[in-house]
C-alpha cells in the first residue's frame, strides 16, 4: 500500500479568487469626444483668429491628442466651431469656438487663409486625409442644416481644396442627394464651388478633374430630372457667371452625342440599313443635338472606313477602297452640301492616307471618285490644292492631284468660255 501512494503524482496549485488587475494592452480606453473637444476649444481660445497661430497650435497638438481616434470630432470644430449632431446642427449644451470657417468672413481671402490650416495639418498629419474626405461628404449631406452664408463659405473652402489637390473630387458626389438637388441647395453650392476651383486653377484643371473620378458627364444631375437640360445648366450657370462651365457642359454632351452617333452608324451599316434610313436618322440627331454637317461627314467617314478589313499590299487596298467607297458615296453626297463639309472631308482623306501608309498612293483615286460621285467638286478642291491642305504628306498628295487639278481648271475655264460665248 505504501509502495502505491508513492507511485501519485502529487496534486499541482491551482489560482483561484477573482483578477483585480488589468494589463495596460488589455485596457480600452473610453472614446471621449467631449474632453478632445474641449482641449482643442481651449487652444483655439488662446490663439484668437491669428489662423497662423491657429496652424501651429494644431501642428503641436497632434503630438499629445489622438488626431486619429478623434478625427471628426477635430474637423466639426474647425469648420462648424463644435461637434455637429445629426443633420448639421450644434449641440445646445457643447461648448464651441468662432476660431473656425462657419464664424469667419465670407469671403475669398479669408477661406484661402482656412484652406492653409487645413493643408498644413493634412500634411503634417497624412493618416488625416481618409478623415477630412469623409467629413467634407458628412457636410455637404448637411447642407440644409446651415445657414445660406455657412453653405457659401464652405463651398468656396471646398473649391479652393480641391484646386490644390487637397481634396478628391469624388467628395462631390455627396451633391447628388435627392434631397439635396429638389431643393435647389446642390446647384446654388456648386455656383460657388466652381467659382472658387475655377478662381484657383482654370476650367482645364476643373475639367481633368472630374475626367478622373468620371463625374464629367454628370454635373446636370444636380437639377431635377425634369430639368436636365444642356439649355437650362447653360442658362443657369451662365446667369451666375460660369460661362465656362457652361461650355464645358455643352461641349462634354455634344461629345456623348458624337460617339452614340458613330456607334448607332457602325450598327447600321453593319446591318446594311437602305441608306435612306440612315440620312433621315443621321438628320434628327443633327437636329436634336445641334451637331454641325462638317463634323457629320467626318464621323461618317471614319465609320465607313472602319466596317472593312483593309488589304496590306498597297497596289490592293486602292481597288479595295475605291469598290467600297463607291458603295457608300450616296451617303457622304448626303452631307456635302456646303463647300466647308467638302473641304472638312477632303482634309480627313488626306489625314487617312498619311496615317495608313497603305493608302498613300490611293489619295487621287478616291477624290477623283468622289469628284463623279458628286461628293466633291471643284472649288473645294481647288482651294484644298492651293491653300487649305495639311502638311501631313503634302508634296506626295499635291504632285498625285496635280494633272487632276490641271484638268480641273481647264475644264472651268472652257466652261467659263462657253458661258460667254452664250451671253
Amino acid at each position: 500500500r505504501v509502495s502505491f501512494m508513492n507511485n501519485q503524482k502529487p496534486q499541482k496549485p491551482t489560482l483561484s479568487g477573482q483578477r483585480f488587475k488589468t494589463r495596460k494592452r488589455d485596457e480600452k480606453e473610453r472614446f471621449d469626444p467631449t474632453q478632445f473637444q474641449d482641449c482643442i476649444i481651449q487652444g483655439l481660445s488662446e490663439t484668437g483668429t491669428d489662423l497662423e497661430a491657429v496652424a501651429k497650435f494644431l501642428d503641436a497638438s497632434g503630438a499629445k491628442l489622438d488626431y486619429r481616434r478623434y478625427a471628426e470630432t477635430l474637423f466639426d470644430i474647425l469648420v462648424a466651431g463644435g461637434m455637429l449632431a445629426p443633420g448639421g446642427t450644434l449641440a445646445d449644451d457643447m461648448t464651441r469656438t468662432n476660431v473656425c470657417v462657419f464664424a469667419a468672413q465670407e469671403d475669398l481671402e479669408t477661406m484661402q487663409a482656412f484652406a492653409q490650416v487645413f493643408n498644413k495639418l493634412i500634411r503634417r498629419y497624412k493618416y488625416l486625409e481618409k478623415g477630412f474626405e469623409d467629413e467634407v461628404k458628412k457636410l455637404l449631406l448637411f447642407l440644409k442644416g446651415f445657414s445660406e452664408s455657412e453653405r457659401n463659405k464652405l463651398a468656396m473652402l471646398t473649391g479652393i481644396l480641391l484646386a490644390n489637390g487637397t481634396l478628391n473630387a469624388s467628395i462631390l458626389n455627396s451633391l447628388y442627394n435627392e434631397n439635396l438637388v429638389k431643393e435647389g441647395v446642390s446647384a446654388a453650392f456648386a455656383v460657388k464651388l466652381f467659382k472658387s476651383w475655377i478662381n484657383e486653377k482654370d476650367i482645364n484643371a476643373v475639367a481633368v478633374s472630374l475626367r478622373k473620378v468620371n463625374m464629367d458627364n454628370r454635373l446636370m444631375e444636380l437639377f431635377p430630372a425634369n430639368k436636365q437640360s444642356v439649355e437650362h445648366f447653360s442658362k443657369y450657370f451662365t446667369e451666375a457667371g460660369l460661362k465656362e462651365l457652361s461650355e464645358y457642359v455643352r461641349n462634354q454632351q455634344s461629345i456623348g452625342a458624337r460617339k452614340e452617333l458613330q456607334k448607332e452608324l457602325q450598327e447600321q451599316m453593319s446591318r446594311g440599313d437602305p441608306f435612306k434610313d440612315i440620312i433621315l436618322y443621321v438628320k434628327e440627331e443633327m437636329k436634336k443635338n445641334n451637331i454641325s454637317e462638317q463634323t457629320v461627314v467626318t464621323i461618317i467617314w471614319s465609320s465607313v472606313m472602319s466596317t472593312v478589313e483593309w488589304n496590306k499590299k498597297e497596289e490592293l487596298v486602292a481597288e479595295q477602297a475605291i469598290k467600297h467607297l463607291k458603295q457608300y458615296s450616296p451617303l457622304l453626297a448626303a452631307f456635302t452640301t456646303q463647300g466647308q463639309s467638302e473641304l472638312t472631308l477632303l482634309l480627313k482623306i488626306q489625314e487617312y492616307c498619311y496615317d495608313n501608309i497603305h493608302f498613300m498612293k490611293a489619295f487621287q483615286k478616291i477624290v477623283v471618285l468622289f469628284y463623279k460621285a458628286e461628293v466633291l467638286s471643284e472649288e473645294p478642291i481647288l482651294k484644298w490644292y492651293k491653300d487649305a491642305h495639311l502638311a501631313k504628306g503634302k508634296s506626295v498628295f499635291l504632285e498625285q492631284m496635280k494633272k487632276f487639278v490641271e484638268w480641273l481648271k481647264n475644264a472651268e475655264e472652257e466652261s467659263e468660255s462657253e458661258a460667254e460665248e452664250g451671253d
